[in-house]
């Protein structure tokens, strides 16, 4: 466990806005807080090495420690308990499993009753301790109606499978008597349930235990006499949270961590690649056991941004016996009251989109240079449990499609290295924008700050005002909202500078109700680190065709009239103007 880390609920704000901070420490001790700003991130000792100055604040003090559960996997949960109990009842549901032998997992459970996959992957029964077994293991990726049944009258559980396509099924059967469906239906998992012991069956963050890796389908679940108590149809709804129960009781709920929607599901046939028009092809959810989108962590202190903070790179920096850590933000000018000539535009999006990327060129001899140079010593291939980013690939793998930044981002971090190899400094994203700051601040150049979430939400406005709008390393990822804003500025005057590589490449979705989450499809073509499934290239978030922005009508080229098309070894550097641009 990493000994003292944080993040924040939000990466930038403006003059009266508040951020909460987060903070997980495994000490005895109280940790400090203090506010810097934040001017050179890249700890090479060739270089000016990381500079920040602080701020006199009312986040500086001390704090009690606290250690912080990591709230990984993805789960729906009903919003109530079954509006009546049952002496004989069915759950069922459509499933593609895709780690059926990783370990037991849940597919639907009320109460301490569940439909679950066995230790060997094939369709169970538990109750308590208790677990019957179908005996066939389920294929990888394979389509199967799956259920438990329960007759009150003969104290007789079934379960049982049938592939969705022609094939073998198969059930087993065993005596339970005097069972009783009660409770809160969760699908993806188990809520956790004293046992007849006394004992707790093991637990997540918040009870949960059995994530199911893979997509479910039409969850249902009926009680005596074969009554309809819920039918949850996921092709309702694709954009939200929300999962609707069709059933007469209108058991409603929530899902949890952000598993995928809008995927494919067993009435999938490739006759519209689109959920919006074929949304009944479009019934499954894919949950993964490390799924995870807000960690949920209590707020240990809070910083309401002064009216006289100027704008610019901001760290409330946390130490405790020995270790530290940095949290970033950024501070932008009052909406529509520059305090600068120059704009820069900080790409948060970019940062959150790899954040805690696991690169697979990684290896521990890093470290090396990480001591040496004092450098961010925590890395994301070592604790992958932090969650990773979309350039990398869920367990079962599947690529990861959401980002977020409620939780620690190592990337973003002053000080962390990308790359421990090379004669550079082996950096990206943040450390590596600061490498601008420095010179700006070296030179006098007075600046503000925006971030693409700004230029989501505020559009063209909040840049109208400045003479000259700069970009940093690697504006790679953006909505249409911000590639909208910045035509508006350079097509109305402003003066653009495009000083990064590889930008405005990929599309990507906010989400309408989850406050920093972010989905991207990577569909047909581009360099990519994975690729979506067929007809898996739209949006959830927005409904909108995701992939390559050059796919839909607006390459990079149209944008700052360059473009990335491909990429290899090489050592980047400086160029000269030749005489006659001059």
């Amino acid at each position: 466990m990493i000994p003292l880390i944080g993040y924040s609920d939000r990466l930038s704000g403006r003059a009266g806005d508040v951020i909460n901070f987060k903070v997980s420490s495994i000490s005895a001790e109280p940790f400090s807080a203090a506010l810097y700003r934040s001017i050179s991130a890249d700890p090479n000792p060739a270089g000016p090495g990381m500079i920040e100055r602080e701020v006199p604040s009312d986040m500086a003090g001390s704090y009690p420690s606290r250690s912080q559960a990591i709230n990984g996997g993805s789960y729906a949960i009903a919003d109530g308990e079954l509006p009546k109990s049952a002496r004989s009842f069915r759950l069922g549901a459509t499933i593609w499993p895709t780690l059926p032998d990783k370990g037991e997992q849940a597919i639907i459970s009320c109460g301490e009753i569940a439909l679950v996959l066995d230790e060997t992957g094939a369709i169970a029964g538990r109750v308590c301790e208790s677990i019957v077994s179908g005996g066939t293991p389920l294929k990888t990726r394979t389509w199967y109606r799956v259920w438990l049944n329960y007759d009150g009258a003969t104290g007789t559980l079934t379960v049982g499978h049938d592939p969705v396509k022609p094939g073998h099924g198969g059930e087993n059967a065993t005596t339970m008597p005097d069972l009783t469906l009660t409770g809160r239906p969760v699908i993806a998992a188990c809520i956790r349930r004293e046992d007849r012991s006394g004992n707790w069956k093991g637990q997540g963050h918040d009870g949960t235990l059995a994530y199911f890796n893979g997509k479910i389908e039409a969850p249902e679940i009926h009680g005596d006499d074969g009554e309809l108590l819920a039918h949850w149809d996921f092709a309702r709804d694709f954009s939200t949270t929300r999962i609707e129960d069709t059933g007469p009781y209108g058991l409603h709920g929530k899902i949890v961590n952000l598993p995928a929607r809008a995927m494919t599901g067993s009435n999938w046939t490739g006759e519209d690649m689109s959920f919006r028009h074929r949304p009944e092809h479009y019934g499954a959810i894919h949950f993964h056991d490390d799924d995870i989108y807000d960690f949920g962590w209590e707020t240990d202190f809070s910083f309401t941004i002064p009216d006289d903070l100027p704008s610019g790179a901001y760290v409330a920096r946390i130490r405790c016996d020995g270790h530290e850590d940095a949290m970033p933000f950024f501070v932008c000018a009052p909406l529509g009251k520059p305090s600068a000539k120059l704009c820069v535009l900080v790409s948060t999006f970019t940062y959150a989109i790899y954040g805690n990327y696991a690169r697979p060129a990684y290896h521990e001899s890093w470290h090396t240079r990480v001591a040496e140079w004092d450098a961010y010593p925590w890395n994301p291939a070592v604790h992958t449990e932090y969650g990773l980013s979309t350039y990398n690939f869920h367990g079962d793998g599947s690529g990861i499609c959401h980002a977020s930044h409620l939780r620690p981002l190592f990337n973003v971090r002053p000080g962390y290295l990308s790359m421990g190899v090379g004669e550079d400094s082996g950096l990206r994203h943040l450390p590596a924008d600061a490498h601008l700051l420095t010179w700006l601040d070296q030179q006098g150049i007075d600046y503000d700050i925006i971030t693409d979430r700004e230029l989501h939400d505020d559009g063209v406005a909040a840049i109208a005002p400045y003479k000259a709008l700069t970009t940093g390393a690697h504006p790679e990822y953006h909505t249409a909202e911000t590639l909208d804003a910045i035509e508006a500025f350079r097509d109305g005057g402003g003066n653009l500078m495009y000083l990064g590589g590889n930008g405005f490449y990929w599309r990507v979705a906010l989400h309408e109700s989850e406050p920093g989450a972010i989905e991207i499809r990577r569909g047909e073509g581009g360099i990519r680190a994975w690729a979506a499934e067929p007809g898996e290239y739209f949006n959830a978030f927005d409904g909108n065709y995701g992939g390559m922005w050059r796919r839909n009508g607006r390459p990079p080229q149209s944008i700052a009239g360059l473009g990335f098309t491909a990429q290899g070894n090489f050592t980047a550097s400086y160029y000269r103007r030749m005489e006659a641009s001059q």
